[in-house]
């Protein structure tokens, strides 16, 4: 497992997550089943949302759509490699996969963070602002919002890779973790990590505590505006189209603050954590806006040729 320290590594072994061995095939049969169901899914609301003339023209939707691809690349960077894991031998990671592995996950994670956050503030405007909302939130500001996500999403990955593979790798290559993710890997740098690990959690901090303040400052408002709604029915029907997104949030960023947003430590929860980032929120998210959801669901009977009455709301 280790190299001479004058030599660089140019692979990494991935110990995976602990597991007791009679469990061996039902993990691998599980993941395999999620990572199946998560792309399917996702692949469902993308082409609802592509195919529907009543969905792919609202923003809200736009937005899930693009949820929706994050999710189906998260799960494909992670999952199929974490069940190698479950099967028999060692296999090793390419250096170069691995660092494509690290820029993809924060680029699409930082990209999936902006994406919540431009979710929220689209319903605050939905619900807060509804009259105006047309013209605050058209398809052009849309595109613009979602390119502007992707961007940021990619400067950040970019400086989180840099910043973690300048370093020299010359001794252990065992990453004690199911995939190449900053924490994990610096403990194998032959040089200090002190600077990384500083601009590591204060960038990835300002990043998801401005996000989360943002949807939490969105919610404030929304809720205020709901209450002021004179009808059941009419705070229902607000709330509903809330529901599903402050689920999925709130399930993505608390493991995410646990595993980066902490002092230093190397933790058997860390691990479990990930897992929901990773594998767990791709594969619910599907199902929390299509069971949440009422226009998804409409549009899931029009496309089936069942018959539904339109959403209002």
């Amino acid at each position: 497992m280790e190299r001479v320290n004058s030599t660089l590594l140019t692979e990494f072994i991935l110990t995976g997550i602990p597991y007791p061995l009679r469990l061996r095939t039902f993990l691998f049969v599980f993941f395999l089943l999620t990572y199946i169901l998560t792309q399917l899914g996702n692949l469902l609301i993308l082409v609802v949302v592509s195919v529907d003339p009543q969905l792919h023209a609202r923003p809200m939707y736009i937005f899930l759509g693009v949820l929706s691809i994050i999710d189906m690349g998260i799960s494909t960077i992670i999952v199929p490699r974490l069940m190698m894991n479950f099967t028999l031998g060692i296999k090793p990671i390419p250096f170069g996969c691995c660092v494509a592995q690290l820029y993809f996950y924060h680029f699409l994670g930082s990209t999936q963070c902006f994406l919540y956050t431009l979710m929220a503030y689209d319903r605050y405007l939905a619900i807060c602002q509804p009259l105006r909302y047309p013209v605050l939130m058209n398809g052009r500001l849309c595109t613009i919002l979602v390119a502007g996500a992707w961007v940021a999403g990619s400067i950040h990955g970019a400086i989180q890779a840099i910043l973690t593979f300048r370093l020299p790798y010359c001794g252990p290559n065992q990453v004690d973790y199911f995939f190449c993710d900053i924490p994990a890997v610096l403990r194998l740098a032959c040089a200090d990590t002190t600077i990384n690990e500083q601009v590591t959690f204060v960038d990835i901090g300002v990043v998801v505590a401005t996000c989360f303040f943002l949807i939490l400052l969105s919610y404030v408002q929304i809720t205020q505006a709901i209450l002021r709604i004179r009808t059941t029915d009419g705070r229902r029907r607000a709330f509903s189209t809330c529901g599903a997104h402050v689920t999925v949030v709130t399930i993505y960023y608390v493991p995410c603050a646990f595993i980066y947003l902490r002092p230093e430590t190397n933790s058997p929860l860390d691990g479990a954590a990930a897992l929901f980032p990773t594998a767990i929120t791709p594969f619910l998210n599907p199902l929390i806006y299509t069971l949440r959801n009422q226009d998804v669901k409409l549009a899931l009977k029009r496309m089936i040729g069942a018959p539904g009455r339109k959403s209002n709301v």
